[in-house]
C-alpha cells in the first residue's frame, strides 16, 4: 500500500544542502583556532606560565571532554529521534560551544583552572553539535550522492577553517597581546554562520512515543542491546568503526598538538603556525572535495586507504623534520589526507545507516569518534609530557597503521550499491 503523499517528507531542496554545509563552516572555526592553532600555545605561554605539564593539562582536559560526549552522545541520539528535535538541540549545543569560547578572552595568567574548565564545556558543546549535524546527512542524501554531500560539507569547512585563520591574523597583528581576543572572535564566529543552518534545515523526522514506563536511558540502553543482537547484520559496520577509531585517535592527536609541536621543535611564530594552518586548510579543501567525487565512483575505501597513506608519511616525515619549508609540505599532505579522511569516514556511515535511524547510528558514529579522542589526545599529550614531541609523533603513526591494515579487511559499497 502507497504511503499517503501527505505523510512523504518534502523533497531536499539545494538550500537546506547549502544550509547543511554551513554548519561544517561555522564549526571549523573552534576546531582551527581553539583546539589547534591558537589555544594551546596560549594556554601554555600565557595562562600555564610555560608549565613543563601543560601539554599534558591540555590534552587530559580534551580528553575528558570526549570521554563526557561518549557516554552523553548514544543518549542524546535517542531523544533526538525519538522527539524528531534534533534541529533544536543543534541549535542549543552551538549555542553553548560559542559562548563558552567567547569567554576565554577573559582569561590571564594563572587562571589555569578556568581556562580548562571552558576548554571542557565548550568542547562537550561543540562535539555533541557535530553528532546532532551528521545525523542530518541520511536525510538530505541518497546512496548515490552522499559522498559528494559530505565532501561538500568538509569542503565548507576547511573554508571556514581558512576565513577563521585570516581572522585571527588580522587580530594578532593588531598589536601586542591580542591573541586572547581570537577566542571572542571565534564564539561570535560560530554562533553567526550557523544560522544559515538553523533558518534552511529541515526536521524530516517523525516524532515517536515511548511505550507506558520507558525512559530515555532504558531506550538508549535497549538499541544498544538491539545492536547487540543484530551483530550479523551490522558486522561491517561494526568493524569499519573499529578501523575508525584508530585512525581517528592518531588524527585528534594531531589536531590538539600540531601548533604546540610548531612551537616547541620548530620555534615557528604565531604567524608562522597561521600561514602553516592556511595551506592545510587549503589542501584539506581540494581533499574533501575531490575525494567526495572519487568515492562515489570507486566506492569509500579507495579514498580512505590513500588518505591513511599520507597521514602514515607525514607523521614519520614531521618526526624527523628540522625546518619550517618542511613542516609546510607536511601540511600539504596532512590537509589532503584529512579532508578525505574525515569526509569519506562520515558518508561510510551515511551509506551503512538503516532507514529511520540516523540520530541513533550517528550517536555510535560520535561515541566511537569520541573514544578515539580520549585516546588520541591523552596518549599523545601524556608521551609529549614523559618523553618529547618527536617520539609522540612516531607513536602516533600507529594509529593510522592500525586503522588501515582493519580497513584492509573490508569491503564497502559503492554508491551505487548500497541502496
Amino acid at each position: 500500500m502507497d504511503v499517503p503523499a501527505a505523510n512523504q517528507p518534502p523533497p531536499v531542496r539545494p538550500r537546506e544542502v547549502f544550509g547543511w554545509c554551513c554548519f561544517d563552516f561555522a564549526n571549523s572555526a573552534f576546531t582551527t583556532i581553539v583546539i589547534t592553532v591558537v589555544g594551546l600555545p596560549y594556554f601554555k605561554a600565557v595562562v600555564a606560565a610555560g608549565a613543563n605539564a601543560a601539554e599534558g593539562w591540555w590534552g587530559t582536559t580534551l580528553a575528558l571532554s570526549q570521554a563526557l560526549v561518549l557516554l552523553l552522545a548514544p543518549l542524546v541520539g535517542v531523544v533526538a529521534d525519538v522527539h524528531a528535535r534534533k534541529k533544536r538541540y543543534l541549535a542549543v549545543t552551538a549555542l553553548v560551544c560559542s559562548a563558552a569560547t567567547a569567554l576565554m578572552a577573559g582569561i590571564g595568567a594563572g587562571q589555569v583552572g578556568l581556562m580548562l574548565g571552558l576548554l571542557l564545556v565548550a568542547n562537550v558543546a561543540f562535539s555533541m553539535s557535530e553528532n546532532i549535524c551528521a545525523a542530518f546527512l541520511p536525510e538530505i542524501s541518497t546512496p548515490q550522492n552522499v559522498g559528494r554531500i559530505s565532501g561538500y560539507g568538509w569542503s565548507f569547512g576547511y573554508l571556514g577553517g581558512l576565513l577563521s585563520l585570516v581572522l585571527a591574523l588580522v587580530i594578532i597583528q593588531s598589536g601586542p597581546g591580542r591573541a586572547q581576543w581570537t577566542f571572542l572572535a571565534v564564539g561570535l564566529f560560530f554562533f553567526l554562520a550557523s544560522l544559515p543552518t538553523l533558518l534552511l534545515l529541515r526536521e524530516r523526522a517523525r516524532p515517536r512515543t515511548l511505550r507506558p514506563g520507558q525512559t530515555y536511558r532504558q531506550l538508549a540502553w535497549k538499541q544498544f542491546g538491539d545492536m547487540r543482537r543484530e551483530l550479523p547484520q551490522h558486522r561491517k559496520l561494526l568493524k569499519f568503526f573499529a578501523a575508525m577509531t584508530c585512525y581517528l585517535a592518531g588524527l585528534m592527536a594531531v589536531v590538539g598538538f600540531a601548533a604546540g609541536y610548531a612551537t616547541e621543535v620548530l620555534g615557528m611564530a604565531q604567524t608562522q603556525i597561521i600561514g602553516l594552518f592556511v595551506v592545510l586548510q587549503l589542501a584539506g579543501v581540494a581533499g574533501a572535495f575531490g575525494f567526495g567525487f572519487l568515492q562515489d565512483r570507486l566506492g569509500s575505501k579507495p579514498p580512505l586507504i590513500v588518505a591513511l597513506l599520507l597521514w602514515i608519511v607525514a607523521c614519520l616525515w614531521a618526526a624527523v623534520c628540522e625546518s619550517v619549508a618542511e613542516f609546510y609540505a607536511i601540511g600539504v599532505l596532512a590537509g589532503i589526507g584529512m579532508g578525505s579522511l574525515q569526509s569519506a569516514s562520515r558518508a561510510v556511515v551515511a551509506t551503512l545507516t538503516p532507514p529511520g535511524r540516523a540520530g541513533e547510528f550517528f550517536g555510535y558514529w560520535g561515541f566511537f569518534a569520541k573514544l578515539a579522542a580520549v585516546i588520541g589526545t591523552f596518549v599523545f599529550g601524556n608521551l609529549v609530557s614523559l618523553t618529547d614531541y618527536r617520539v609522540a609523533i612516531t607513536a602516533n603513526a600507529g594509529f593510522f597503521l592500525v586503522g588501515l591494515l582493519i580497513l584492509l579487511t573490508l569491503k564497502l559499497p559503492r554508491g551505487n550499491e548500497a541502496a
